[in-house]
């Protein structure tokens, strides 16, 4: 008696991790969220902190030989760290300038 092949496995359930895809890095929506915070309301306060942290989260992706994933939130949060940082510093030189 023979009954065939057994039924393929169920589909992952939604929201279920990709087998093999490598996880993000634990700090890479925080860094992108400082980043993103610095641009337009809080500049040195969160942009600072965004590229330090941004800058080891980078280190650490690349040293982990593609087991860590989320480069692109670190490297979106670490740039937008720079630019906030550097708008606010750009805004103190002009009002300081402004009022001389």
């Amino acid at each position: 008696m023979s009954y065939g092949p057994p039924p393929p496995p169920p589909p992952p359930s939604y929201g279920a991790p990709v087998p093999g895809a490598a996880a993000n890095h634990p700090r890479a929506t925080l860094i992108l969220i400082l980043g993103i915070l610095s641009i337009p309301c809080c500049g040195i306060f969160t942009g600072i902190p965004a590229i330090i942290l941004g800058n080891s989260a980078k280190k650490e992706i690349a040293a982990s030989g593609g087991t860590i994933g989320g480069s692109g939130a670190v490297n979106a949060g670490y740039i937008c760290g720079i630019i906030g940082t550097v708008l606010s510093v750009l805004f103190v030189v002009v009002r300081v300038t402004a009022y001389n």
